[in-house]
């Protein structure tokens, strides 16, 4: 594992914009360090402020108070000229370039160094060639910038940015345009960059169930408890991610590290096994109002796992064992012994 420095540190920011006549504040009381080699997604909820932060570090707009230090200088310090081979970013907004091809648009990420005349030289081109080459679209060199397709246009920006040869990239909301393959595609190609190349890698996202499963660090921005900054797993184990969605319809389910549909649960039972196919049936179970779990007592039970004569075994209470080949037949068994039982009294779910 490569020794990882710390690219980017904030203390006590406070974040926010100018009004009118008065200051809308947005954040405050950020403390965190962003480190080099890790892909960092940034979640919340719509209106959060997400995108004031991402502005903000990179220096689009002025921060309200407290310190953003870049490589361990002040960001105020900064030329714009300097902080162009420091920071790129990539942003959310489709890009409506026409006549121009991918090389050339790649090529404008030599901005910097290139002078007034923006001629690339020799070295240029040699750089523009890799950073395609990183984001595997060197097929679309020749191609025109309109006729790609969202996820095509969007490797090329980041493409872009890799070209720029900054030590820090922010992207806002890479995946905002994509169909769920290419936003796993993207994601994956963002970690990947982030441990190929070294560089400090931080995103804006919605989506959140990629996040926890790609991102080195999450920072969760929340107007009610703040900023909560860790790794996906210390934050499930932590309780941030719970108490952030703790709202109708959403649970966080700490036994898989994923969000999931919040059903009304009518019963309970003991789902005993492990892996893929306990997974399925717990699923299966919870979307029929049946809360299912290791660490349930009850004694209808079923049992799952590697089992070599069948999928599912069900034991009933009166010490019957039914063996069924598929979740299918798993719940006709169960809504059979379920009709069998009285009727539920109150708002708590029955022991079956």
């Amino acid at each position: 594992m490569k020794l990882k420095n710390e690219t980017i540190r904030i203390a006590s920011l406070s974040i926010g914009y100018v009004e009118k006549s008065s200051t809308k504040v947005v954040a405050t009381d950020i403390d965190a360090g962003i480190n080099s080699g890790e892909l960092t997604c940034l979640l919340g909820a719509n209106g959060v402020g997400k995108s004031t932060l991402l502005r903000t570090l990179s220096a689009f707009q002025p921060k309200l108070s407290g310190q953003i230090l870049i490589e361990g200088k002040d960001i105020t310090d900064y030329t714009d000229s300097e902080l162009s081979t420091v920071i790129s970013v990539v942003l959310t907004d489709k890009c409506s370039v026409r006549n121009m091809t991918v090389e050339e648009l790649v090529g404008l990420g030599r901005s910097p160094y290139t002078g007034f005349w923006g001629k690339l030289s020799k070295e240029d081109k040699e750089v523009v060639k890799r950073s395609v080459a990183m984001v595997k679209v060197e097929e679309l060199i020749h191609r025109m910038v309109h006729t790609l397709s969202d996820g095509e246009r969007q490797k090329v920006m980041i493409a872009k940015a890799l070209a720029q040869e900054t030590p820090i990239i922010f992207l806002d909301e890479p995946t905002a345009f994509l169909d769920f393959p290419s936003k796993v595609e993207m994601m994956q190609l963002l970690h990947h960059l982030s441990r190929q190349t070294g560089k400090t890698i931080f995103l804006s996202t919605h989506d959140l169930e990629l996040a926890l499963q790609v991102a080195d660090k999450i920072w969760l921005m929340d107007k009610t408890n703040g900023m909560a900054i860790g790794t996906p797993e210390d934050l499930s184990l932590n309780g941030s991610l719970s108490n952030f969605f703790a709202r109708k319809g959403i649970m966080f389910d700490r036994e898989t590290g994923l969000f999931r549909v919040d059903n009304m649960y009518t019963h309970e039972l003991r789902l005993a096994g492990h892996g893929q196919k306990y997974a399925m049936a717990r699923k299966a179970l919870q979307r029929n109002g049946i809360l299912a779990s290791r660490t349930i007592e009850s004694d209808f039970f079923i049992e799952t796992g590697e089992l070599k004569d069948s999928v599912y075994v069900l034991h009933t209470p009166n010490n019957e064992t039914v063996t069924v080949d598929s979740i299918e037949e798993m719940l006709e068994v169960v809504e059979r012994f379920l009709t069998e039982l009285p009727h539920k009294q109150n708002d708590s779910p029955a022991v079956i």
